[in-house]
């Protein structure tokens, strides 16, 4: 009977299963992940073409903002030409002369002009989008001197900003007086201005600035300038933009935006944090579960471990228990064939056999209670142990002992004599009763040590880590309990070890018992 094996089986598979399921969820997850960050990419090649669209979206506006500045420009030179004209015309031909440019004059309707004498005083002022009114409603306290004066001022301080966008002209009205125009864009240029610039404003926050996009880097492919990123630690470390570059360059392949022109842009990105959260979430999730695993197969294990140490005690001293009245009525038996003059050899024998049962009840009355350690000879221990099995193993296993002169130690003789002949008769068995039993009794500076050799049929290696397990057995029948009470009373009781030193198929195995010299009782 092996139930320990069957139990390693059940364990094995349980194992299997466990590993499969993670396997599967692991490649689920990952899965996942992978399909995010496909979609993610996807995401960034459409976010790309979105900023192409914007950009050339742009330079439409822009070249069309453009002709339509230079049309202006043509304008406002035309009216420039027929002032000039007028101002020119004789009073004799001033009717004919002045009938063209003064319909050119007057179709002006929309670029504002402001004219200053030769005193940069205000002389007067077409297609402005203010007047008085503006400071009457914000300063209705002002007199009429004071609005006027105030609407001139804003003039004088408009027209030099003008003179700053496009020149400024100066006419000769009459002898020695002097006229000069300054002029801006048309309110529909203004208009298309705005326009342009909110469209800028709107890429710039709605794609470049966007948070939420995944990490995005796009820079000038030929100059290296960045045109737009929402990484903050790009904004707050330009000065290291190569290794920025680099470290998104490892992380997803680069996307060239081609401007057409010659003008290339370069799109780099990086993974979004919830999707570099998510890859991580299937490695936590595989040790949280396994921590909780593992803190459930402790629980339990020590609960059936306490289980069964209560089931062995309450064994152990109910055999006791039950040995008890037998063994009183075969001491009366003795004593009554010793009264009849039976050979006192049969008497002398029967009282070492009854002595036996005695030490045996004692031992599994112990079970489960402190037992008490005294000082003694290991030495002497085992060849008790050893001339008490002698007569009682076939005659055909060479039983020795070797041992120092005295090997001090704290033990229970009774406990550890036990041990000893638990392993010998196991290994008696193992040799089917023949062969060669050595027991060898030495120690170091901090251990003894009692190795117990046989020349039996040895230990299969994947059963060395078993044998001492409750349910273990090669027999046909038993418990498989010794072992486990063998490596019990060794380690619980005396703090010491018990193990395969050595083993061979066919040609022996070899039990170390290893005991502290400085265990204090």
């Amino acid at each position: 009977m092996n139930l320990y094996s069957n139990k390693q089986k059940w364990k094995v598979a349980l194992l299997i299963f466990a590993l499969l399921t993670v396997g599967v969820t692991l490649f689920v997850s990952n899965d996942i992940v992978s399909k995010v960050g496909e979609r993610e990419r996807e995401r960034a090649k459409q976010w790309a073409d979105a900023i192409k669209k914007k950009i050339e979206l742009v330079r439409l506006t822009n070249r069309t903002f453009t002709q339509l500045r230079d049309k202006e420009r043509e304008k406002m030179s035309l009216w420039i030409d027929a002032t000039k004209e007028v101002s020119k015309s004789s009073p004799l031909n001033q009717a004919l002369d002045q009938e063209i440019p003064l319909k050119i004059i007057n179709g002006n309707k929309d670029i504002p002009v402001i004219l200053l004498d030769h005193n940069q005083n205000v002389s007067g002022s077409i297609n402005l989008d203010f007047d008085t009114s503006y400071f009457r409603k914000h300063h209705p306290d002002y007199s009429v001197d004071e609005l006027f004066k105030a609407f001139d001022d804003s003039l004088l301080l408009l027209a030099k900003d003008w003179e700053q966008l496009n020149s400024s002209f100066t006419i000769e009205v009459y002898d020695d007086m002097f006229m000069t125009y300054y002029y801006s864009d048309s309110r529909e240029i203004v208009k298309l201005e705005n326009e342009r610039d909110s469209l800028i404003n709107a890429f710039n926050d709605d794609l470049i600035n966007n948070a939420g996009l995944v990490p995005v880097l796009l820079i000038d492919t030929e100059t290296k300038k960045i045109i737009g990123t929402n990484i903050e630690e790009v904004k707050n470390d330009v000065s290291h933009l190569e290794v920025h570059i680099s470290k998104l360059s490892k992380q997803n392949e680069p996307i060239v935006i081609d401007l057409k022109g010659g003008v290339t842009n370069t799109l780099y990105f990086d993974a979004s944090p919830e999707l570099k959260k998510l890859q991580y979430f299937p490695y936590i999730q595989f040790i949280v579960v396994g921590l909780f695993a593992l803190i459930g197969y402790l629980i339990f294990s020590t609960f059936r471990k306490a289980e069964q140490n209560k089931v062995w005690a309450g064994m152990a001293k109910e055999t006791a228990h039950q040995l008890g009245t037998p063994l009183s009525s075969l001491m009366a038996w003795i004593q009554l064939l010793e009264a009849q003059g039976v050979d006192p050899m049969i008497i002398v024998e029967m009282q070492k056999d009854v002595d036996r049962l005695d030490k045996v009840s004692n031992r599994f009355s112990k079970i489960g209670s402190g037992a008490q350690l005294s000082l003694g000879d290991v030495s002497h221990t085992v060849k008790n142990v050893l001339d008490y099995l002698r007569p009682r193993i076939s005659d055909k296993v060479d039983v020795r002992v070797s041992a120092e002169d005295e090997v001090l130690v704290l033990h229970n003789a009774s406990l550890l004599e036990w041990v000893v002949e638990n392993i010998c008769k196991n290994a008696v068995d193992a040799m089917e009763g023949v062969g060669s039993l050595h027991v060898h009794v030495h120690k170091t500076n901090d251990w003894a040590y009692i190795d117990i050799q046989d020349t039996g049929k040895g230990i299969p290696s994947k059963q060395l880590k078993t044998i001492f397990e409750p349910g273990f057995s090669t027999k046909t029948r038993g418990w498989g309990l010794g072992l486990s009470l063998v490596k019990r009373i060794v380690k619980e009781y005396h703090k010491g070890t018990v193990y395969v030193l050595e083993s061979k198929i066919n040609v022996g195995t070899t039990f170390r018992i290893s005991l502290p010299l400085n265990v204090v009782a």
